[in-house]
C-alpha cells in the first residue's frame, strides 16, 4: 500500500506545487486571528486539490490540514497537509514556500513529502526507507558541535506578545553556534536539515502540519527529533528540535540554559503591560 501512499502524496504535492507558480504573480491576502497569520487563495485552492487528490484514491482516510481542519470522522490513516508553508513569504514573493503533506498509520507518521515547486525539489521520506530529494539519497551533516554548526528557526504567531521569551533563546543560541538562519518555513527548515544543508533547527508554537512531514525526513536522513525536552516528538505540541544527531543535546542544553531567563522577562513583560492597562 504504501507505493500507493507515495504515488497520491506526489501526486496531490503536484497539484499544490502548480497552484502556488500559478497564483504568485496575482496574490489576494486575507488574514486569520491576528494581523500577522496570513491566508492566500493559494493556501485554500492548494489544499482543496490535495485533499480531491486524496479523497478520489482514499475516501474513507481522515484528513488534518491547517485551512480546513480535521476530518469529522475517525480512521486507522490519516493524512496530515499543510497547503503552503511559508504563506507570509509567498505573500511578499519571497522565494521560500512549500507544500507539506504527511500519511499517518495508527498515530505513526509512515511517509512524507515536503515540494518547493519554485525551485523544483521534491524531499520524500517512508519509514524504515530513507530520505530522498528528487530521487537521489539525501543525509543529515557530519558537523560535530553547535560552535561550527549552522541553525535553522522561526518566530511564533504570538511573537509581538512573548518577544522576550523568543529572543531569550536566540541570545543564548547565537553566542554558541557559527550562525542561524530564519526561513520562514518551518517545513523547509526540516527538509534542510535532512539534507545536511543545516545543521539543526529549533522552534516554539508548531503545529502539526508544520512538522510533520519535516520529521520524518530528518528521521529517515539518520538525524534525530525530539521535543525541547529530549522526549519523542509530540506533533501536537510541535515544540521541536532536529538536527544531525551529533550535535542535538548540545542544542537541548542551549534551550534549558535560556528558559529560565526567558520565562523571568516574559513574567516581567506581562507584569508590565498590566501595568499601564
Amino acid at each position: 500500500m504504501i507505493n500507493e501512499i507515495e504515488q497520491v502524496a506526489l501526486r496531490a504535492a503536484r497539484a499544490a506545487g502548480r497552484i502556488h507558480l500559478k497564483r504568485l504573480s496575482r496574490i489576494n491576502i486575507s488574514r486569520k486571528s491576528n494581523s500577522i497569520d496570513l491566508v492566500t487563495e493559494a493556501d485554500r485552492e492548494s489544499e482543496a486539490a490535495i485533499i480531491e487528490v486524496i479523497h478520489r484514491a482514499f475516501p474513507t482516510h481522515a484528513i488534518l490540514a491547517e485551512e480546513s481542519g480535521a476530518s469529522a470522522h475517525q480512521s486507522d490513516h490519516r493524512w496530515i497537509i499543510d497547503p503552503l508553508d511559508g504563506t507570509t513569504n509567498f505573500a511578499h514573493g519571497y522565494p521560500q514556500f512549500c507544500v507539506s503533506i504527511a500519511y499517518e498509520r495508527r498515530g505513526r507518521v509512515q511517509f512524507g513529502v515536503v515540494f518547493d515547486a519554485l525551485k523544483k525539489e521534491c524531499f520524500i521520506a517512508q519509514r524504515g526507507q530513507g530520505a530522498r530529494l528528487n530521487g537521489k539519497p539525501i543525509r543529515v551533516s557530519t558537523t560535530p558541535n553547535l560552535c561550527a554548526a549552522l541553525l535553522g528557526s522561526g518566530f511564533a504567531y504570538d511573537r509581538r506578545e512573548r518577544r522576550r521569551f523568543y529572543l531569550c533563546f536566540w541570545e543564548e543560541i547565537m553566542m554558541r553556534a557559527q550562525g542561524i538562519r530564519r526561513s520562514g518555513s518551518a517545513a523547509l527548515d526540516l527538509a534542510y536539515v535532512a539534507a545536511g544543508r543545516i545543521d539543526g533547527f529549533w522552534e516554539f508554537g508548531l503545529r502539526p502540519w508544520d512538522v510533520a512531514a519535516g520529521a520524518i525526513l530528518v528521521d529517515e536522513a539518520r538525524g534525530c527529533v525530539s521535543n525541547m525536552d529530549g522526549r519523542e516528538l509530540d506533533l501536537a505540541g510541535a515544540n521541536i528540535v532536529a538536527t544531525n544527531g551529533r550535535l542535538h543535546d548540545q542544542l537541548i542544553e542551549a534551550i534549558a540554559q535560556a528558559r529560565p531567563e526567558a520565562d523571568r522577562r516574559h513574567a516581567e513583560m506581562l507584569h508590565e503591560t498590566k501595568a499601564s492597562a
